[in-house]
């Protein structure tokens, strides 16, 4: 059933010690179970240890999400009884909600070996999504491989 009308998006602010508005998405995505302060001491406890390695924190963060999110999808279109995966361009607002996604699993799924806290976590899969690394650069790299591998099937585009 369609629906009657378009669900209004939900204004976000700034967050509270850097000024910005991406930087309150990142931390919203974080959170469990509502627990937000939570989640602001773990983002914020990762920009920190960022910037004892001696970088900008909030530029570190920018250009790991500039990195990370991809350009190109994948997306099933049924034809004539056939799925076919056709490539279509992420539009700006999807490609930084996945960049967001990616950079958090991939921060979840390091090993508690070589890291203990999750914000030693964070601080790591950003600062190597920001240099061109890292497990969320390789999901891009294999979302933009199979768009390129269907290519040919671009013609059955919406």
């Amino acid at each position: 059933m369609a629906r009657i009308r378009r669900v209004k998006k939900q204004p976000i602010g700034p967050d509270l010690i850097y000024n910005n508005k991406l930087l309150n998405k990142f931390i919203h995505s974080i959170m469990h179970d509502g627990k937000k302060s939570v989640a602001q001491k773990e983002v914020y406890e990762a920009l920190d240890k960022i910037k004892t390695q001696g970088q900008d924190p909030l530029q570190v963060f920018q250009s790991a999400l500039q990195n990370v999110g991809p350009k190109m999808e994948v997306r099933p279109r049924r034809v004539g009884g056939a799925s076919y995966q056709v490539p279509i361009e992420v539009r700006g607002e999807r490609r930084v909600s996945l960049a967001i996604r990616w950079i958090r699993e991939a921060a979840r799924k390091r090993s508690n070996k070589e890291f203990h806290t999750f914000a030693d976590k964070l601080a790591a899969e950003l600062t190597d999504a920001a240099k061109g690394g890292g497990e969320a650069i390789k999901k891009r790299d294999i979302t933009y491989r199979m768009a390129e591998a269907n290519k040919a099937f671009s013609h059955f585009r919406w």
